[in-house]
């Protein structure tokens, strides 16, 4: 899959067939581009190498980036450091607030929890879906993708609140990280026979999950929602993307406006309360 996204970027037709039953896949290409081809997946693994956090997993194809372990370190670290210091007040999710302009406190709450319990479970499934999603669009991108996904999240649990609404946690983001999963098989479009039933089949693991995890009683349900569904619309334009999300300089950038988009709502969030 990733292969035959790699050509795709370089303009070349290719088709994933398994010639047998039984037998393993290929790409098909043109005779013509047959050497173009060969070029393009040598240079491409060759750009990858190198990347020992990430691991297959499951069957060839299937990536999961241990950086997402970095994250989860930056969410333990907030925990502590809300322990020491009033960092609720300045970012908690507070739908009044950022109605007067406080835009930065939909990143913020992503970093804060009410305690143990709620960040273990977030911390725990965020590891693998967020780790799965790096693997797929790529450390640097799938990283900032899906922080963008929880910010989506906190956005549609704002829009949509009739009256004051509080909340944090990772949550939006790891439903996020799960819709952005969900979009991958998109990628099978007219590449395969089998393309609709892998393409449904995803889409419909990925509600179940979403059911199953999203919709617990006494959860913030709008802000699950917002965050799936910003992973599903993120998705669609990254599986379109390939070349950006195999780029080394577009990961590089990509993990820089995730670190800016940590440091700069905090730091406007405690700015304001230093100043208010």
């Amino acid at each position: 899959m990733d292969w035959s996204l790699v050509l795709v970027s370089q303009g070349i037709e290719t088709t994933i067939a398994q010639p047998e039953k039984g037998a393993g896949w290929g790409l098909l290409v043109a005779p013509h581009d047959c050497e173009k081809a060969l070029d393009a997946i040598r240079q491409y693994r060759i750009e990858n190498r190198g990347w020992p956090w990430q691991q297959q997993v499951f069957k060839p194809g299937f990536l999961f980036d241990w950086g997402s372990l970095a994250w989860v370190i930056l969410l333990v670290f907030f925990f502590w450091l809300s322990t020491r210091l009033d960092l609720h007040s300045a970012g908690i999710m507070d739908s009044v607030r950022i109605s007067h302009g406080q835009w930065w406190r939909l990143f913020t709450a992503i970093w804060l929890h009410a305690d143990l319990a709620h960040l273990g479970s977030n911390a725990t499934l965020g590891l693998v879906l967020l780790g799965l999603a790096m693997g797929r669009y790529g450390t640097g991108v799938g990283l900032l993708a899906g922080y963008l996904t929880g910010a989506g999240g906190n956005l549609a649990a704002w829009l949509v609140a009739s009256e004051a609404h509080r909340s944090l946690g990772a949550s939006g983001m790891v439903m996020g990280c799960l819709g952005l999963l969900a979009m991958q098989s998109f990628s099978l479009w007219k590449q395969t026979r089998h393309a609709a039933k892998y393409i449904y089949s995803g889409i419909f693991a990925g509600v179940m999950l979403f059911v199953l995890f999203g919709l617990a009683p006494g959860t913030d349900v709008m802000a699950h929602f917002g965050g799936f569904v910003s992973g599903l619309l993120l998705g669609a334009a990254l599986i379109r993307m390939p070349g950006l999300t195999q780029s080394a300089a577009a990961n590089l950038l990509s993990g820089l406006g995730f670190t800016l988009l940590v440091i700069v709502p905090w730091w406007l969030g405690l700015s304001a309360r230093v100043n208010g």
